[in-house]
């Protein structure tokens, strides 16, 4: 009997390894969540990375949303600075879905 639950325990101890092992190999895209802020320019029905707006070339007619938002209403990115700072990443699947819950911050 007491073989059995240590024979058990080290199985266990076994597979839990490598499980663990085994998210920091697997590759897994992060990418970014519908929440993700952005800045909507309804002009020209594009959407702004925040850290992009400096560069944009926007019009006044503009509204802070999400990500989220700007795709539902079919908005196109506003430049490749945009495109770079709202691209995916490949994690190991740990990590990404660390950054995922909120745990890890992304870019």
């Amino acid at each position: 009997m007491q073989g059995k639950k240590s024979r058990r325990l080290i199985l266990f101890t076994v597979l839990m390894i490598v499980i663990i092992f085994a998210s920091f190999i697997i590759p897994r895209e992060t990418k970014p969540s519908a929440d993700t802020r952005v800045i909507l320019e309804h002009t020209f029905k594009t959407y702004i990375a925040p850290q992009c707006f400096e560069d944009a070339n926007a019009t006044n007619f503009l509204e802070e949303s999400t990500l989220g938002e700007a795709q539902k209403l079919n908005y196109a990115s506003d430049s490749a600075c945009t495109d770079e700072a709202l691209k995916s990443e490949k994690n190991p699947f740990l990590i990404s879905l660390l950054k995922e819950i909120g745990v890890l911050s992304t870019k």
